[in-house]
């Protein structure tokens, strides 16, 4: 399979309670970021993720209380980097009590010593490691030698003692599809449970010109749907065709949520207009309809799963050559 089991019936239990329900909007992941502070300083990361002070992270009170707020049936543990957030054993056992799948997403320089020697394996624990390309990019992108390195080290160490293990990488204007193929060739070798691919996105504090204008997530995506045909990639096959320009999906910007030290951000991961104190301000004060319909400057070259992977996920429901191909490409893959 694709994904362990319980992730897939997880979440068609909450598709089918929320339309039981008659509720069209929902989050499916939490992004769930406990603190700003990170241990490197990546070039094409927000700037408040170089600056953020430890002592401004969020409690493990209140980050359980966000898992609660949003029901979602996945919660991405991000930041800043999360196992530099000192309660991360505490914060983990606390999502799994309430059944929900983690993905932690890290850098690798500190799962030794702050994961694998820490918290044991557990089917509801992947591990995320970010890879933005081999050795001489992915040094260059974090802005520090050895990070490489350390990660691959980390991928196999992680399998060898149990973890479910994915990576994720972010296209770049200047990313190199040979590379992409390269690094996919050679974490298939390692063993990795699977590799998310996403088109790097105008990120609203980022001022750098290294992301992609839509024609050009058209063309690179193309070639990682081919791709995806030989290697473990977990992207839905609707979303990839969407990336590669063959598809059109208006966005689900309600499907992941993010919570932060500054509060729920609002109305989306990427986009940061308004900071809300509690859920029910956030859910409630966000205007959905607008930013579903893609309207808004900001959203003319984004194409990031976190707004359209649910998206692909509802459409696909209603034709069934698409929920053949979508059952194929999870319990075949």
């Amino acid at each position: 399979m694709r994904f362990p089991l319980h992730i897939t019936t997880d979440n068609m239990k909450t598709m089918m309670a929320q339309a039981r329900a008659g509720n069209t909007r929902y989050p499916m992941v939490l992004m769930l970021e406990p603190l700003y502070t990170c241990n490197l300083a990546c070039l094409g990361c927000s700037t408040e993720r170089h600056t953020g002070k430890l002592r401004d992270r969020l409690s493990v009170e209140q980050c359980l209380q966000a898992v609660d707020d949003s029901g979602a049936p996945g919660v991405s543990i991000c930041g800043g980097e999360p196992t530099v957030y000192p309660e991360l054993k505490e914060l983990i056992d606390g999502i799994i009590v309430r059944q929900r799948h983690i993905y932690l997403c890290t850098n690798a320089l500190l799962l030794d010593t702050k994961v694998f020697d820490v918290i044991p394996p557990h089917k509801r624990l992947t591990i995320n490691v970010h890879l933005d390309g081999m050795q001489a990019t992915h040094d260059y992108v974090c802005d520090r030698q050895g990070v490489f390195d350390k990660a691959i080290e980390m991928l196999r160490q992680g399998k060898k003692r149990g973890y479910h293990m994915i990576t994720n990488t972010t296209v770049f204007k200047e990313t190199k599809m040979e590379e992409v193929e390269e690094l996919l060739k050679l974490l298939s070798e390692v063993g990795t449970d699977g590799v998310l691919i996403t088109p790097g996105y105008d990120y609203e504090s980022v001022e750098r010109d290294i992301f992609l204008e839509k024609k050009e997530t058209e063309a690179k995506f193309k070639r990682v749907l081919e791709l995806s045909k030989r290697y473990r990639v977990t992207s839905t096959p609707m979303f990839l065709e969407f990336a590669a320009g063959m598809r059109e999906y208006n966005c689900s910007p309600w499907s992941t949520v993010t919570y932060t030290p500054l509060g729920w951000k609002g109305p989306c991961y990427l986009i940061g207009q308004k900071f809300y104190e509690t859920w029910d301000e956030f859910w409630n004060g966000v205007d959905w309809k607008y930013w579903e319909s893609r309207q808004d400057a900001r959203c003319q070259n984004c194409k990031m799963h976190s707004g359209f992977e649910t998206s692909a996920v509802r459409e696909a429901s209603k034709n069934p050559r698409d929920l053949i191909q979508l059952a194929a490409w999870n319990f075949l893959g």
